[in-house]
């Protein structure tokens, strides 16, 4: 049973990697909204100031992904999954430029993963 609330691809742990090896130690935040804030967004640590009721739903590829309060209300009951495909990126988004994006794919949790991610307090 998998209860991790985001997973990696592969292609996103790649991509990952090679972000971090031009702009040092990253974040992702999903914010939700139109247009940008509805993509994984991906900053160096220190180039976006994670809100106080923002929740960090764990990590990929060594870098902490946080979702507004907002929408982890909406997608608790899920499993972010982030992938890479081709096209433009967010444009605040580091991969902006690469001729590839992160994108959010998901699945629901089973009832008896969600019942576990409740009594570890997680949701």
């Amino acid at each position: 049973m998998d209860t991790r609330q985001v997973v990696p691809t592969l292609a996103a742990l790649q991509l990952i990697d090679k972000l971090r090896a031009r702009h040092g130690p990253l974040l992702f935040h999903q914010s939700g909204g139109c247009c940008d804030g509805s993509s994984p967004m991906c900053f160096a640590t220190g180039d976006f100031i994670v809100g106080d009721r923002d929740v960090q739903l764990g990590e990929i590829g060594g870098a902490a992904f946080y979702i507004s309060p907002s929408q982890f209300e909406y997608w608790k009951h899920t499993q972010l999954i982030i992938d890479v495909v081709e096209g433009r990126g967010g444009m605040f988004s580091l991969e902006n430029g690469e001729g590839v994006r992160f994108l959010v794919r998901s699945r629901l949790f089973t009832d008896e993963e969600f019942a576990a991610l409740q009594a570890q307090g997680r949701v």
